[in-house]
């Protein structure tokens, strides 16, 4: 899930210093109406990988917000006095009235990560406890608390560089204390990721800040405590900004943006690797193994992209009796009047068979959520629906492989035009494809939201250009046949 925070996300000191004064007028302007209106507080919690420089992030958030209305509070080992007292109650006892703004260090969620990474918390206790923070945090969502939680990411080869220079600078226990956690980072990220996963909800979500640039980190950091308060302020409902950064032109670079659109692949090694690959899966999905299990391919990507011939390619060695392609379009009167993964359970496969779908539930934060019609709560609750609902199919035993094809505006402009001067491809070509054409940034914006957003270790996207098909179509089919050997 943290794949695009991880990536070169930057901000030039010019760029920045024209940007630092909208920054703050826009968040000082949200902040006082805040404290004007006192309808609600305001919780910002802070956490992640030691030496993002989370620490340095707030103090330059304090020096523009209004300082006399906002609270740092940071947690440790609890106190005797606390030990007395519930788990919860000395961050009950240090919430900030309405109108009032706390950032939390150490939060509630340190217990739970550290316990669960040196083994002191097994699965059932993991889950009670992230079960218990669900439920403090819906109490305080409630109670009008909107709550905004950041973790902040670092490039492995950044963080140590960090490490040692903090470890210059002092030799306070804190710093050791960094470096374990930096020697257990593959399983903190882990353990982070599920604990994202368990409890980012549209009442207390998490934002994934990219910190190697100080400037890039603020600025985010800044943009989106504004851009929700803001929210908070219009309709009185705790709402999650779930698009990057809009002011002055900070822009998010996420995991599509990094796709190489440059990648090729010859005819005759196309040729090759294609039949081969293609007889690897028809072995494969007619061993006893495979008659176990069961598959759900996903096809996502811009409009003529070349969903349909992947398709084409990866059915081609398939026995017809095991497999179903599923074009998903608008849904029908009867799909409306049913929860919208309704119509998706009721085509998922049986084990031995393939269930192929040509677009998928994640129309709910792609199509939906641009075209507005789904509304922002309903796009931003399915992202947590829809790993629950991948987690299942897995757990059930069927195996999950989800592609995103991607191509440049320049050459789906070309394809468009090919398709209408072409008699036996101008079916594919619509008014609303034309359309969608229009809001490419928008699109490119809700992608790269979905791609982070449900990237997880056990329903991972692969990301494709498909600039070239015929590289498009080997990756496909190359994917699908490593993913069968590992499961089966």
């Amino acid at each position: 899930m943290f794949a695009s925070a991880e990536l070169p996300q930057k901000l030039d000191k010019k760029d920045f210093r024209e940007l630092e004064p909208k920054l703050r007028e826009r968040l000082l302007t949200a902040q006082l109406e805040m404290i004007e209106r006192k309808n609600f507080s305001v919780v910002i919690l802070v956490d992640g990988l030691d030496g993002a420089g989370k620490g340095e992030s707030i103090a330059r958030l304090y020096g523009w917000m209004e300082a006399r209305h906002l609270v740092c509070n940071a947690y440790s080992e609890p106190t005797e006095e606390a030990r007395l007292h519930p788990p919860f109650w000395r961050y009950w006892r240090d919430l900030p009235a309405k109108g009032e703004t706390a950032v939390v260090f150490g939060s509630w969620y340190q217990p739970i990560l550290r316990d669960r990474i040196y083994g002191k918390l097994d699965d059932d206790g993991f889950q009670r406890a992230l079960h218990q923070v669900r439920q403090f945090e819906e109490m305080l969502a409630n109670e009008n608390v909107l709550i905004l939680k950041f973790w902040y990411v670092l490039p492995r080869d950044e963080q140590k560089k960090r490490l040692k220079a903090i470890e210059k600078k002092s030799a306070a226990r804190h710093v050791l204390a960094d470096w374990s956690t930096y020697k257990n980072r593959d399983k903190a990220a882990e353990v982070g990721e599920d604990i994202i996963l368990a409890t980012s909800k549209g009442y207390a979500p998490w934002f994934v800040i990219p910190s190697e640039d100080p400037e890039y980190r603020d600025a985010s950091l800044a943009q989106t405590i504004t851009q929700s308060i803001e929210l908070k302020l219009a309709d009185g409902e705790p709402r999650e900004v779930a698009a990057p950064p809009v002011i002055g032109g900070l822009e998010k670079r996420s995991a599509v943006d990094a796709i190489d659109l440059t990648a090729k692949l010859d005819k005759k090694d196309y040729e090759e690797r294609r039949q081969a690959l293609q007889d690897k899966l028809s072995r494969i999905s007619d061993t006893k193994a495979f008659a176990k299990r069961g598959m759900v391919l996903v096809f996502q990507g811009n409009d003529a992209a070349g969903k349909g011939g992947a398709i084409r390619r990866v059915i081609r060695p398939l026995d017809p009796r095991i497999y179903q392609v599923h074009p998903i379009s608008a849904p029908s009167d009867e799909e409306k009047a049913r929860p919208y993964l309704w119509r998706f359970w009721r085509r998922l496969p049986r084990r031995g068979h393939v269930a192929i779908f040509d677009r998928s539930w994640y129309e709910r934060v792609l199509v939906e959520r641009v075209e507005g019609f789904a509304t922002h709560e309903e796009w931003l609750r399915a992202y947590d629906e829809i790993n629950s609902f991948e987690a299942e199919l897995i757990e059930s035993g069927l195996i999950v492989c989800k592609f995103w094809l991607a191509i440049s505006a320049d050459e789906q402009l070309r394809r468009f035009k090919a398709r209408e001067e072409t008699a036996y491809k101008q079916h594919k070509i619509t008014d609303d494809d034309w359309r969608n054409r229009l809001k490419w940034d928008q699109y490119a914006v809700a992608a790269g939201d979905m791609i982070d957003r449900t990237s997880t270790r056990i329903a991972p996207w692969t990301l494709i250009s498909s600039e070239s098909k015929h590289w498009a179509r080997v990756q496909v089919l190359q994917t699908i046949c490593d993913r069968l050997e590992e499961e089966l």
